[in-house]
């Protein structure tokens, strides 16, 4: 009889040495030329000297990305083996929509935690200005049978009853498969739903990219993200917005009625951000800093096909996260809530106030209540920074490491929204 796997007898502390990230660009612009292999390799590789990794074998590097060809099927080893890690580092590719390098760090922490390993990086890559363009099933069935055609009758064959209209490219579709509406149609109705104003979107997005102007001109990101391609930050903030450029943009999604605007939505985006983490022995031997600790997390789902909201799954992730580890909403010095939508978030917001939801959905007593908002997203969001699905985990994740540690101790909480009706969260500490 095979012996089981040994583990430590007690959970360890799980360290965030620190992350990195290249600028996030909107799609089609500074990285248009670039692929997730690309990115991804090149975070890699800033990750490991930041941090001295080069020839060292890290235990394992989990990494994804959301928007991806075929060919990318063994998408983090390549990175790997693409930097000077060692190449005995192994490379697992996971994805799990916009919670994939989230879930990677929880995922990795989970086996530092037990003793199965001693240190992992957790990364993301997404680009759609290099989206996966392929032909219909029906042709591609042509030339799958063209290939495997041994004689020129049977080549023929493929072909038989072919028409032109074949060769027309089928583009990625930007919708639920279940429901085939859009992310943002899906948000649409949950701010229906929810009475989210189109006032309280625009001002939320302002206040984000006002954030997250100001905290590069204080030199927080000048060490989380690295010069790339000639970009120096996420070209996507706008320092000059106000409530009039958001107000006057027109709806995106309903034309006649709606309320979300390109201006209070995240934008497409290119990126990569990358987390390392480890033991605290294994920082302590590596002369690795300890910013913060992650150690908490937890994944959720909902039913969006049957009428919840596609977004609210990081309700019920931070509710049940919050039980297991015996906290309030309210025991935080910062928050770092995603904003796929401002609308996204400030229903997440409400929910968490509302008696009825909280009873209902969570199976609580009462409302988790609500949070200070002057500690959520306090260095600016996904609205101003963007979002490359599978990168802003990592990116996030990485940021409230550095903010705790800059104000020297406290407690954060991550909320991700991600497609499919999930959703992550987690919890950061410095002591």
């Amino acid at each position: 009889m095979n012996n089981p796997i040994q583990t430590s007898q007690t959970l360890r502390r799980v360290v965030i040495a620190g992350g990195t990230r290249v600028p996030f660009c909107r799609s089609n612009t500074a990285y248009a030329e670039l692929t997730n292999l690309d990115m991804l390799a090149d975070t890699l590789q800033q990750l490991s000297s930041k941090f001295g990794l080069a020839g060292k074998k890290i235990d394992e590097v989990l990494a994804g990305a959301v928007t991806s060809h075929s060919k990318d099927w063994n998408l983090a080893r390549e990175a790997v083996l693409s930097t000077d890690l060692s190449p005995a580092t192994p490379g697992i590719t996971l994805q799990m929509a916009c919670g994939t390098s989230l879930q990677a760090a929880l995922m990795s922490a989970a086996r530092i935690a037990t003793g199965q390993i001693e240190c992992a990086i957790a990364a993301g890559t997404d680009t759609t200005s290099d989206a996966p363009i392929v032909f219909k099933r029906k042709f591609a069935r042509r030339l799958i049978k063209l290939g495997q055609a041994r004689t020129f009758k049977a080549r023929l064959r493929a072909f038989k009853g072919f028409s032109l209209g074949e060769l027309a490219p089928q583009a990625p579709a930007n919708g639920e498969p279940r429901t085939r509406l859009s992310m943002g149609e899906h948000c649409e109705l949950m701010a229906q739903e929810w009475g989210i104003t189109r006032q309280e979107q625009d001002q939320l997005a302002l206040e984000s990219h006002l954030k997250a102007a100001a905290a590069y001109e204080a030199g927080f990101f000048d060490e989380l993200v690295s010069a790339y391609q000639g970009v120096s930050r996420d070209n996507n903030i706008r320092a000059d917005s106000s409530l009039e450029k958001l107000s006057a943009l027109k709806p995106a999604f309903d034309r006649e009625t709606g309320t979300l605007s390109a201006g209070n939505s995240t934008p497409l985006t290119d990126g990569a951000a990358a987390v390392l983490l480890c033991s605290e022995e294994y920082a302590h031997a590596n002369n690795l800093p300890i910013q913060a600790y992650l150690s908490a997390g937890r994944s959720s789902a909902i039913d969006f096909v049957h009428g919840e909201g596609l977004l609210m799954a990081p309700t019920v992730a931070v509710s049940e996260m919050l039980q297991q580890n015996n906290l309030s909403l309210q025991d935080f010095d910062c928050y770092e809530i995603h904003e796929a939508f401002a609308a996204q978030a400030l229903c997440t917001l409400k929910a968490w106030e509302d008696d009825a939801f909280c009873r209902d959905k969570l199976g609580l007593s009462q409302a988790l209540g609500s949070i200070d908002r002057n500690r959520m997203n306090i260095k600016g969001g996904s609205l101003a920074f963007g979002h490359p699905f599978a990168a802003t985990g990592a990116r996030i994740l990485g940021s409230l490491a550095a903010i705790l540690e800059e104000k020297g101790s406290g407690r954060g909480l991550i909320s991700i929204c991600t497609a499919g009706g999930m959703g992550v969260a987690a919890i950061v500490e410095r002591p």
